[in-house]
Formats: C-alpha cells, structure tokens, sequence
C-alpha cells in the first residue's frame, strides 16, 4: 500500500523512525511529512496566522520526507494540497507512533497525533493513529536521555511498529473513503509480539487541574495528570486494555458527533 506518515513529536522522534521503517520492511510505499519540533497536545490547530514552510529533507528513512514548521494538521494539509505528486493516490494517512497514549476522551480530542490521522479523514483517506503508553517514569527517563530510548524501551518500540504495520493494511483497506473514521490504536507496556488486539471504546476520564498555581512571574506551568476515569464497566474501554497488557483499537467515527439518539 501506499501511505503517508506524520506525527506530532517532530521529525526526529525515533518512534517515528521506527513506525517507517517497520512499513517498508513490509513492502510499502511511504511518504513522511512531520512537524520541524514537537507538537504534543496541539490538537486539530492550524497556523491560521503565520506562513508555514515545507522543506524536503533527509533522515534516512528510505523515502520522500519533508518538515514541516507548523502543526501535524498543517503538515498533512500541505502535503496532500502541493507536496505529494500531482494524481498520485495515497491508500491511508498514518501518524505516530506517540510518545504516551491517546486514550480516553480528554487525550484523543487534545492529542496532535490523532488531530495528524483526522486531517487524513478530513481529505477523504482511511487514518490510523498509532500511540505508545509510557509510565511517568519511563517518559522522564526518555526526557532526560534527549528522547533516545534505552535499549529495552527500543525494543519495545520496534515490536510496537511491526504490530502497526500488520495492522494498517487491513485497517486501510476496511475503512471506505471518505467515511470520516480514525482508527485509535495505543499499545500497551510492555508490548510483545504476541499481544493480543482488542475493541474498545474511549474512557470516560475527567482531566481537571492540568495546570500548577501561578509562580512569581505569573505564569502558569502544565503538571501531567492521567486523569480520573468515570467509566462503567462495560464496554471495554482504551485505558482498561491498556492497563490489562492489551492493544486497544478503538473506532472513532466523526459521523457520530451530534447524532440523533
């Protein structure tokens, strides 16, 4: 299949990297367009008020790859308007693989990873959006390494990426064009080869208290919070089969927003 590939923590995250290189090793055409730095939690916003560049570049990653100095929404706007080759036909939009997990209802509609697929669905094209789950004190580990994984976390990385792409084919291939649908897959830690993949809907999580008291400057500074889940038991939601070791696939379709009960 042909996919285009973005992000939202930059072009030079390696669970990017990682996420391509799986997909080429499968047989698949890439393009790759990612934000110049992260965009974390950005959500579905575009650079209404400034141009955005895009520039062709090399990382290595075997294929057409550009940065693009704006949002995840920007780069894959730009990318289908005037990057890609004029009639060419793109099977899917992928974005990740996230650093941390999109699940439950506050993450997805804040997260810049999932807001990268929806600008796929918004074209028309099937859109997957791949997420890692990290403890806090992986993530701080990661941080502080400069965002190079220890050797176990790669590992886990790399499994993570071939699980995404046995998954993107079918998901591609099953989700109708303009269907308006973002396939949410978040992998647990750790992820095995054997993991299972299961349904699950979003948790019903309430994320209040994102932000600390103000300091002496006044400013006010984001403090990381998982959030309090308030949801029944059943169905099976995202954040559970996270917490059970599995992956989670969730089905957002966008055409349910608002509907009729």
């Amino acid at each position: 299949m042909r996919f285009l590939v973005t992000n939202d923590d930059g072009i030079e995250s390696v669970f990017l990297h990682e996420l391509v290189h799986a997909l080429r090793a499968s047989g698949h055409e890439l393009f790759v367009v990612a934000p110049k730095r992260e965009q974390s939690w950005i959500g579905a916003a575009k650079s209404r008020g400034r141009p955005v560049h895009a520039t062709a570049a090399n990382r290595g990653l075997g294929c057409p790859t550009w940065i693009v100095d704006g949002t995840p929404s920007d780069a894959i706007n730009i990318a289908v308007g005037h990057l890609l080759p004029p009639g060419l036909a793109i099977d899917a939009v992928l974005s990740g693989i996230n650093v941390g997990f999109n699940a439950s209802l506050g993450f997805i509609i804040a997260s810049g990873t999932i807001a990268g697929a929806w600008e796929g669905a918004l074209h028309g094209l099937p859109a997957i959006a791949f997420s890692q789950d990290l403890t806090s004190a992986t993530y701080d580990r990661l941080k502080a390494a400069g965002d190079v994984p220890d050797p176990e976390l790669h590992e886990i990385v790399r499994i993570s990426a071939r699980h995404a792409a046995r998954l993107a084919p079918d998901l591609a291939a099953a989700t109708p064009a303009r269907s308006f649908i973002v396939h949410n897959v978040n992998f647990p830690l750790p992820c095995h080869a054997a993991t299972e993949v299961v349904r699950t809907v979003p948790a019903r999580v309430v994320v209040p208290g994102l932000f600390g008291p103000a300091d002496d400057d006044g400013t006010h500074r984001l403090i990381f919070r998982v959030g309090d889940d308030l949801s029944p038991p059943d169905p099976l939601t995202d954040r559970a089969a996270l917490a059970a070791g599995q992956i989670s696939h969730t089905v957002l379709d966008y055409k349910a927003l608002g509907a009729l009960a």
